[in-house]
């Protein structure tokens, strides 16, 4: 079949790369695609939000399926428009992408299905969360200690417009889990955690993330946490007309008290993708097209019983500014012969060679028997990487060192 992964980032080139390798593809396309997924298929010059553009892309590759990555386009409705023109698409109608489009929304679905979750505050009083209502790119929430950081929270909050929210501050691990659904059916996919901080040791300003590994330690079998969270909201979207089709994407608390959860995405995460699409084996292509189709009860999804590390290489001045651009990418090469795999999410090619384009450049992934051997293979790998102004954590998954 001939697909379409809709996006730019290190997230839609893990996709494109595991896509690649399914059994059933006979071309893989990108709407806009990056350099790295320029490796593996076509990439065609149309925006991931221009509505009109991916419509008419889509009819005129006859595209059997579209897998649309980033929330943006998600929440604002482009599945929509697609499916009513015939084409089969991975990722949730507008309406059930409100489940990260808005906070709000999100909190009364929890409520309805009766999943734990953060307590709704009713004045923004140190210790709480503040949130704002709609999409941010993982840079709209602000954890408050202090008063001061309240007063500097509800300041930067209001940047993005709109509404927000405030939450009581939950203690604890956080974790991803990630499950797929056809609006009925759920497969779980795999839990990771990131590291949304731009500083070593969880300091400095949230980022859309720095890093990840998998598997985490968990209190309770995976496909027993999605049945106790997943499961739920998906039910409660199908009651109320608006069935969930996709990535549906839980950020989780794991307190004394149990899991509770911080908030829902409506797609696959961003480094997460990076380091769970090496662990997955089988026909990742045949579960989103089975899911596209509406029925997901005849395929499974297995993982590899490894162990993955990604390292996020960014920009100098990221998160603040995410357009560095023009310094020239080297190592590349050198970091896959020691077995990495590099995903492109802010590059470009300039007189035929690779420069920087953006904040977070390069997702840099390892697998291992381990979490600590896996980390060990990734840094490796990004240390034989470089570009000027490059900057990184070195404490990914540091705990299981």
């Amino acid at each position: 079949m001939d697909v379409v992964v809709v996006g730019s980032g290190a997230r839609e080139h893990a996709l494109a790369w595991r896509l690649a390798r399914g059994h059933g593809l006979l071309e893989l396309h990108a709407a806009p695609g990056n350099p790295g997924i320029a490796e593996l298929g076509r990439c065609h010059p149309v925006r991931a939000d221009d509505a009109d553009g991916l419509l008419s892309l889509a009819l005129t590759l006859d595209a059997d399926l579209v897998v649309i990555g980033p929330e943006g386009p998600l929440v604002a409705g482009i599945a929509d428009g697609l499916r009513q023109n015939g084409i089969a698409v991975f990722g949730p109608s507008g309406a059930a992408a409100r489940i990260e489009g808005s906070k709000a929304f999100a909190k009364d679905v929890l409520r309805a299905a009766g999943v734990p979750a953060a307590e709704t505050l009713s004045v923004a009083r140190a210790p709480c969360v503040v949130k704002a209502d709609g999409l941010a790119a993982g840079k709209g929430v602000f954890v408050c200690r202090t008063p001061a950081e309240v007063d500097t929270a509800l300041r930067d909050v209001t940047a993005f417009g709109g509404d927000f929210v405030i939450e009581e501050l939950l203690e604890g691990e956080e974790v991803s889990v990630f499950a797929l659904s056809d609006g009925k059916h759920l497969i779980t996919l795999g839990g990771a955690q990131d590291f949304k901080r731009i500083g070593d040791g969880d300091v400095g300003p949230n980022t859309g993330g720095m890093g990840a590994y998998s598997p985490v330690p968990l209190p309770v079998e995976l496909d027993e946490l999605v049945e106790r969270v997943h499961r739920p909201v998906i039910d409660e979207l199908a009651r109320r007309g608006c069935p969930f089709v996709g990535c549906l994407f839980a950020g989780l608390m794991l307190t004394d008290e149990g899991p509770k959860v911080l908030e829902f995405n409506a797609r696959f995460g961003d480094p997460e993708t990076q380091v769970l699409m090496p662990l997955i084996e089988g026909n990742l292509l045949e579960v989103l097209m089975a899911a596209a189709l509406g029925d997901l009860s005849g395929t499974s999804i297995s993982m590899s019983g490894e162990a993955a590390v990604t390292v996020v290489l960014a920009g100098p001045d990221y998160p603040a500014r995410s357009d560095y651009s023009g310094a020239r990418i080297d190592g590349l090469d050198a970091a896959r012969a020691a077995g990495a795999s590099v995903f492109h999410g802010g590059t470009a090619v300039r007189d035929g060679g690779l420069i920087t384009n953006g904040g977070r450049i390069l997702s840099v992934t390892a697998t291992g028997p381990s979490v600590p051997a896996a980390r060990e293979r990734a840094y490796d790998a990004v240390d034989l990487i470089s570009f000027e102004g490059a900057r990184f954590r070195t404490d990914i998954a540091a705990a299981h060192a």
